[in-house]
């Protein structure tokens, strides 16, 4: 119950957040191309920082096989999610993927920090590699028809791939930084949800709202996204035995988020339905509120 009031505080707290940016594009102080470059602040500066502290823990025999297993499992619940999602929408792209992709990166590791610590980050760096990959590849073919492969050299030059490299070095080598660029490297990370939530500020600005209350694919969507694929992952979760409560739950969470802003990014790129894409963002961030701490609390009753 405790670990549930501290998300739904943590949530709220976001909500603030995006206020603060929806009311910054409204006075005119946050532009389109200001909110890309904030985008491009979190993507290759902020998130990068976060998932590298995130591998800086003791390396021991226990911690290497719990990463191993969190890849894994990370991994698997990416797939679950585009298996469930396609089937239940065959003939909308948008919905399919915004069902399938989550907000781990901004919205899910700040949740995970709040309730387990900076150090559990360490468990959801396989989903967030899955995801980002999934995006690029069966993501875009969603919203293109397209089959394009990504070559092996733009996957590891994606920010969040070089960021899991560097940290897998930290890890492996037990290195730390001097006080001075560790501090910089937590300053740079603790930017990632503030504006994170400004930039979803932002969309929600740009939203009809009323004609997004009206839609009832965005709630179909917001109930795939927020209660089915979570109910999945904790049946899939639950095959890990009980000492590995912190990596289900961080990797729960991850799977519980709202709809990934990536959507609207993509939707905008390939010139799909971008207002629709924005309006599932929206729509998920105003539910999860309330979604993720029961899921969260279901999820403890059951393990």
């Amino acid at each position: 119950m405790q670990m549930s009031l501290t998300l739904m505080l943590q949530v709220l707290q976001m909500f603030l957040l995006a206020g603060i940016g929806y009311a910054m594009y409204r006075a005119g102080k946050i532009s389109l191309e200001g909110n890309k470059s904030i985008g491009n602040i979190l993507i290759y500066l902020s998130l990068p920082a976060v998932i590298i502290k995130g591998f800086m823990v003791e390396r021991t025999p226990q911690s290497t096989f719990e990463l191993l297993v969190s890849l894994a499992f990370g991994t698997l619940a990416v797939v679950v999610s585009a298996v469930v999602s396609r089937l239940a929408f065959r003939r909308d792209n948008v919905a399919s993927f915004a069902a399938t992709f989550s907000n781990p990166s901004f919205f899910g590791i700040p949740l995970v920090t709040s309730i387990l610590g900076a150090g559990a980050v360490f468990y959801m760096t396989g989903f967030i590699a899955a995801m980002n990959i999934g995006q690029w590849t069966y993501g875009v073919q969603l919203l293109t028809g397209r089959h394009e492969r990504l070559s092996l050299r733009q996957i590891l030059c994606a920010p969040f791939v070089v960021a899991t490299l560097v940290g897998l070095f930290f890890f492996a080598t037990q290195l730390s930084l001097p006080p001075l660029l560790q501090g910089c490297l937590d300053f740079v990370g603790d930017l990632n949800t503030p504006l994170a939530m400004f930039g979803v500020g932002v969309y929600l600005a740009q939203v009809d709202l009323l004609a997004m209350l009206k839609k009832a694919s965005n709630y179909r969507v917001a109930l795939m996204r927020l209660v089915v694929v979570p109910l999945v992952a904790i049946l899939l979760l639950s095959l890990l035995p009980a000492e590995f409560r912190n990596m289900k739950l961080a990797i729960l969470v991850a799977a519980a988020c709202p709809v990934g802003s990536n959507v609207a990014v993509y939707a905008q790129l390939y010139d799909s339905d971008y207002a629709y894409a924005v309006q599932t963002i929206v729509i998920s961030v105003l539910l999860c509120v309330v979604s993720i701490p029961l899921v969260v609390g279901l999820a403890q009753l059951l393990w």
